[in-house]
């Protein structure tokens, strides 16, 4: 069967958005779940798992975190990944070359560490008193907090839970094996296409050049990288554009159909993060407006993308006020689709919602 726009919808919706599973099963087959510490109503990667995870609540991953085989890190942007993809980035290698004075610093940091297993870092602050240093923004930050998000990204701590969150490090050993640089991006490309499939080549390139945080390293195997993936990933031209997936899977299968049901998805959802995919696919614009002036909105500060089907159809702004669920819809067509089977459909996913919340 010929690879139509209406195929390349059903079959993104179909594969990411598969049969409910465990926590520690869904996050290995998304291979990735970015995160956010905006929650409005939840945090962007409980909103994510929540239609991944059987019996879902908010916060599970945060309270199940040190039991599981993951990390928190950054990849194309930061969040949390299976333990062994992790590996795959490290020894990271940043762009800025310590200064002994650092080094020095991290030293003591990394022997303090050692001794107490688990450290706050007011822990940290209180025993060093390291002050404050400007960030990245241009305003002042506690310089101990920054050392230790120096200290993370670089490989020697990780991230062993967090206490009203707030992260906390513990020492990282790391694996006796050092990845093999060529082999170690053809894996984490394949990471990418897993998760974000079907891709448009130009958005394809782009999560290759998103790397660069996550192995700075090899920024110069990136355009290698993306070669080797147009040669063993699928392929087709749909609307003159190229779109990639993985070889093993076919787009036009009859089981991609869609269900009945609609949901509330996070901004970074991998079914719309990609907005370049999201505007070819279900024909308007979605933009994340939290960082844009509230004069300037359009659908609101945390608008929830709105699926029906296999169309996305509008967005909902959903808050929690004096323990009751507030939501307010907007629709691309100006109303709701018509018929009982929406609203139903509509009752039980904000029904979910509550019991999620």
């Amino acid at each position: 069967m010929p690879i139509t726009t209406d195929t390349l919808r059903c079959y993104a919706v179909a594969r990411t958005l598969f049969t409910p599973t465990t926590l520690a099963k869904a996050i290995t087959r998304l291979g990735f779940v970015q995160a956010d510490p905006i929650r409005a109503p939840a945090r962007a990667q409980d909103l994510t798992l929540r239609h991944r995870v059987k019996g879902y609540h908010a916060g599970d991953l945060e309270r199940r975190y040190s039991a599981l085989d993951i990390e928190e890190d950054f990849f194309v942007n930061y969040g949390f990944l299976p333990r062994a993809t992790q590996a795959l980035m490290h020894p990271r290698t940043p762009k800025t070359v310590l200064t002994v004075a650092r080094r020095k610093q991290m030293d003591a940091v990394l022997d303090y560490v050692r001794a107490h297993g688990v450290v706050h870092p007011r822990a940290v602050d209180a025993h060093f008193a390291h002050g404050t240093s400007r960030n990245w923004f241009g305003g002042s930050s506690n310089a101990s907090t920054q050392l230790l998000d120096d200290m993370h990204y670089r490989g020697l701590l990780r991230i062993a839970g967090r206490v009203s969150g707030v992260r906390t490090y513990a020492e990282r050993i790391a694996p006796e094996d050092v990845p093999d640089p060529q082999q170690a991006m053809d894996a984490l490309v394949d990471v990418i296409v897993h998760k974000y499939a079907p891709l448009p080549e130009r958005s394809l390139g782009e999560l290759i050049n998103h790397l660069r945080g996550g192995t700075p390293q090899w920024a110069h195997l990136r355009r290698e990288a993306l070669a080797r993936a147009k040669e063993r990933l699928a392929s087709a031209t749909v609307d003159g554009q190229a779109y990639y997936w993985p070889a093993t899977e076919n787009p036009a299968s009859r089981c991609h159909s869609p269900a009945e049901i609609v949901r509330l998805l996070a901004p970074f959802d991998p079914l719309v993060w990609d907005r370049r995919r999201f505007e070819h696919l279900w024909g308007w614009a979605y933009r994340f407006e939290a960082y844009t002036p509230a004069v300037k909105r359009v659908r609101g500060y945390y608008a929830l993308p709105l699926l029906w089907h296999d169309q996305v159809i509008g967005w909902g702004n959903v808050s929690m006020v004096d323990g009751q669920l507030q939501v307010e819809l907007g629709y691309v067509a100006g109303k709701p689709p018509r018929g009982t089977h929406y609203q139903r459909a509509l009752d039980e996913e904000l029904d979910r919602l509550r019991v999620f919340l």
